[in-house]
């Protein structure tokens, strides 16, 4: 009986704390799935339009790698 109740409540691994972990560590795992999901469905996005549309491959390249016709300056300005 006391073994019983010492795994119950005292112990690291009791059942009551690793129940309550267990969930709350699932919430955060499936927080984030979500969030991979929506990244992956951007991207998908993203890609589809670099394949489609030739003006996006330059905006993508100027914006992402900052890349520059021979002729043009590039300036940054940094963001807030």
């Amino acid at each position: 009986m006391g073994f019983t109740v010492w795994m119950l409540f005292f112990d690291d691994r009791d059942f009551i704390t690793t129940h309550f972990k267990q969930k709350q560590e699932l919430r955060k795992l499936e927080q984030s799935r979500q969030y991979y999901l929506g990244q992956i469905a951007r991207t998908k996005k993203e890609l589809d339009q670099l394949k489609s549309n030739p003006g996006t491959i330059e905006k993508y390249a100027r914006e992402k790698y900052l890349m520059k016709r021979d002729n043009e300056d590039v300036f940054l300005v940094p963001g807030k």
